[in-house]
């Protein structure tokens, strides 16, 4: 009985290496789609600071040495939904990878069958002793192979890689995207925490200025149009501040939602500017580099690869399709399996399938795979574009906000010039209480000004690492060719 499985097994085995070694893989090989000459993020390249060419680091959020930040942000990757569910999918996708690789190999199969049977007298008994109540018990080893002829199962692997790599980018770009969430959630922390106190205090000033016009209004060196112009000026003020500690509130609910909390658990970590400090230096990759790191255009052309395999798919599909079997086992009348050859039998066969009439379905899946493929293949090339795009906007952005944030501190200080100047005149006589108020107005919008414009500086210091890529390939350098380490 073994001898029989054994030959059984060794021609099945040396039919299927016959085989092997003639397949091919019909369907187009992939090839990744050049990068024009001229491609490039423009004239924003040029910039002081920006260094082309350097890498971006892996933890990026470092450059503003911010210990609290750096735990806020390790927290938020290690306890966050999203990061959990991007990981369980890529696990997901690898084990697809490694199903399909299995249709490379023959199935084998064991089966044991008891029965206890009887024939009815007036039929012929299928047994030489002629009983017609009998047990049977039946045990065979069963060898199936479907050999990859036209490549049909490469093509599948292939896609199923692809959809891997996918989702190992999907991973990628949740973890930027979560970082940076996290960072410009903490700098929208540090500008609401001062515009609030800046326009608390710029209430308080307002109060005490509206008493001392109650007082010189009772006196009567103070006229009721003077008075009511300071109640308005307070009342506005008083208006700004709701809105203020409305978005900070729902900041720190964003913050502790990143980090995987309920806003019955908010983040305790306070942030401020003077805690926070811009690099010198900010890199800036190729433009290779942006295209070969940005989990976006990898997404991109991963879905590229899949539907280049898929057309191999649909047309291994209008080919010669082979099946080769082979059994062995034996049979023996008692519920105990016996194994001798009296008792032994075997088979060997091969099947050959062509398609020859199906109504045009194969020859229009294969149309509808390269459809899908010149689809992807637009999608990529739109990705690409808008990669670049977006670098480009990211660093006019920086260049206008170190212009901006110049600007607003230049005119902060003309303010506050031209407060004390007044302040002064009004002391001496020659100036109103009315140019006064106009000069602390005009002072505490410029505070906010610079807020304003020093937070856009941090939040587009982080778009940047964004457009970049984030620096995963930073993570885990591995061997020459190994794939990063994902935190999966």
């Amino acid at each position: 009985m073994s001898r029989l499985i054994s030959n059984a097994g060794r021609h099945t085995a040396r039919l299927a290496l016959l085989v092997s070694l003639t397949a091919c893989a019909v369907g187009p090989n992939y090839h990744r789609p050049t990068l024009a000459a001229s491609a490039g993020v423009g004239a924003g390249a040029d910039q002081p600071g920006l260094v082309l060419g350097s890498d971006v680091p892996a933890d990026w959020w470092r450059v503003f040495h911010c210990a609290d930040l750096d735990a806020l942000v390790a927290e938020a990757l290690k306890h966050n939904s999203t990061i959990a569910a991007a990981q369980a999918t890529l696990r997901s996708a690898r084990e697809q990878v490694k199903a399909q690789r299995g249709a490379y190999f023959p199935s084998v199969a064991a089966s044991l069958e008891p029965s206890r049977q009887r024939f009815a007298p007036v039929l012929s008994s299928p047994l030489e002793s002629g009983a017609d109540l009998y047990t049977l018990t039946t045990t065979q080893v069963s060898v199936s192979y479907v050999p990859d002829l036209f490549g049909a199962n490469r093509r599948a692997v292939q896609s199923l890689q692809a959809e891997e790599d996918q989702q190992r980018f999907e991973l990628e770009a949740a973890r930027l995207t979560l970082a940076s969430n996290v960072v410009q959630a903490a700098i929208q922390d540090a500008a609401l925490r001062e515009e609030i106190a800046v326009t608390n205090a710029i209430i308080a000033d307002q109060r005490q200025t509206l008493a001392s016009f109650q007082r010189q209004y009772q006196l009567g060196q103070a006229s009721k149009s003077d008075l009511a112009l300071q109640e308005a000026l307070l009342a506005q003020s008083e208006a700004n501040l709701p809105p203020l500690e409305k978005q900070f509130r729902v900041n720190q609910d964003l913050l502790a939602a990143l980090v995987g909390r309920t806003p019955a658990e908010p983040v305790t970590a306070r942030f401020e500017f003077k805690a926070l400090r811009l690099p010198d230096q900010l890199p800036l990759s190729l433009p290779a580099e942006i295209v070969a790191h940005r989990p976006d255009v990898q997404i991109a052309e991963a879905q590229l690869r899949a539907a280049s395999a898929q057309v191999g798919v649909a047309a291994a599909a209008r080919w010669p399709n082979l099946d080769i079997t082979a059994a062995a086992g034996g049979a023996a009348l008692s519920f105990t399996p016996a194994f001798n050859n009296a008792n032994a039998f075997w088979s060997l066969a091969a099947g050959l399938t062509q398609p020859v009439f199906d109504g045009g379905a194969l020859l229009h899946h294969e149309r509808a795979a390269k459809a899908a493929y010149a689809a992807a293949a637009a999608q990529y090339q739109g990705t690409v574009v808008g990669a670049f795009q977006n670098t480009a906007d990211v660093l006019r952005a920086l260049a206008s906000d170190a212009d901006a944030e110049r600007a607003a501190e230049t005119s902060q200080a003309a303010s506050r010039r031209s407060l004390q100047i007044a302040a002064r005149q009004f002391d001496l006589g020659d100036l109103s209480r009315l140019a006064v108020l106009s000069a602390e107005q005009t002072e505490a919008q410029g505070k906010l000004a610079v807020l304003q414009a020093k937070a856009n500086r941090y939040e587009d210091v982080v778009a940047l690492f964004q457009a970049l890529g984030g620096g995963w390939w930073s993570r885990s350098p591995g061997p020459p060719g190994a794939k990063p380490s994902l935190g999966d």
